[in-house]
């Protein structure tokens, strides 16, 4: 068996042979995946969705819906420094409550991911129309230039 110290390209080069005359010549892209997908034998789903608290045997404090209320973590903190026997019982329910937070976050992932891909988007544009103004402006100003300098020339 040999090797190369480069390879060849693969086959499937040859579909872009005429890319640059024609951009349409080229195979569109395969399309997204979509249901389960397997990677180096373990499977994975493109559905990303957050189980909830109760599939994930977590008892769950706030009502259900888009509209969530403050977690009333308070009194377990106070009935802590009052009743000190009570230890085991009210570190289970900061745990719960701290779970039920951590829940809350991870819910808002996905929001959050949307306003900073906007916010992105958005600094982009920005800066390519800044960037489209100050060629623009350089254009005029080198346009300028040139007819300073053809109006001298002729002038002599």
């Amino acid at each position: 068996m040999s090797t190369a110290t480069y390879p060849p390209p693969p086959p499937y080069y040859r579909l872009y042979k005429d890319y640059i005359q024609n951009p349409k010549s080229a195979p569109e892209p395969p399309p997204p995946i979509e249901g389960t997908y397997t990677v180096f034998g373990a499977t994975y789903t493109t559905d990303d969705v957050l189980p909830s608290l109760e599939e994930q045997g977590v008892r769950q404090l706030y009502p259900k819906g888009p509209n969530v209320g403050m977690l009333n973590s308070n009194s377990a903190y106070f009935l802590l420094v009052d009743r000190p026997s009570q230890y085991a019982r009210r570190v289970e329910d900061i745990s719960l409550i701290f779970k039920n937070l951590h829940h809350l976050l991870n819910s808002l992932r996905p929001h959050q991911a949307r306003a900073t891909l906007i916010h992105i988007l958005e600094l982009q544009i920005q800066r390519r129309k800044q960037a489209v103004e100050d060629i623009k402006r350089r254009r005029e100003e080198a346009q300028r230039l040139l007819k300073e300098a053809l109006g001298t020339l002729e002038g002599q």
